[in-house]
């Protein structure tokens, strides 16, 4: 690779930090218009292994909105992040297919402070394109491998 090639894909892979960083605070702070623009055109994000639903960006963040109203604190740490670059019409780099490990606790709304009532974990698939207003996400799907309710169960649907 030239000194070049090699700059333009770190620019990328710094680009593509961002916007996993920016999707984990548009659902932690409860941005449902910053979550919608974080998709290309046609996005959807799945999140029925939660227990939720899946659909275009914005049917999902309308379901987000109302079931994340259950939880006063919300934190996503999304960790362990793997990038691969793809092609898209003959051109290298164009799409990122990104893996990332995460754990989310949360504390119920109304529950006062301490530890969080529900903790879970999984991982995110992240399907990104490069578009003209940069990179976008293509689809979002979430696999939960467990979940921690301790004394009481968390509303359906939450993840």
């Amino acid at each position: 690779m030239t000194q070049r090639v090699e700059l333009a894909t770190l620019r990328d892979r710094l680009a593509v930090d961002e916007l996993i960083s920016e999707y984990a605070v548009a659902v932690d702070d409860g941005d449902w218009e910053a979550y919608r623009g974080l998709f290309a055109p046609g996005g959807r994000a799945d999140y029925r292994s939660a227990g939720g639903t899946e659909g275009d960006a914005g049917t999902v963040a309308v379901w987000l909105a109302e079931s994340m109203r259950a939880f006063s604190v919300r934190q996503h740490l999304i960790v362990n992040r793997r990038v691969r670059f793809g092609v898209l019409e003959q051109d290298v780099g164009d799409t990122a297919d990104v893996r990332a490990d995460y754990v989310n606790p949360m504390r119920l709304a109304g529950e006062g402070t301490g530890a969080p009532d529900f903790v879970s974990g999984g991982r995110y698939a992240f399907d990104l394109v490069r578009t003209d207003d940069g990179w976008r996400l293509r689809q979002v799907v979430i696999e939960e491998k467990w979940r921690r309710t301790p004394e009481r169960s968390a509303p359906a649907g939450v993840g």
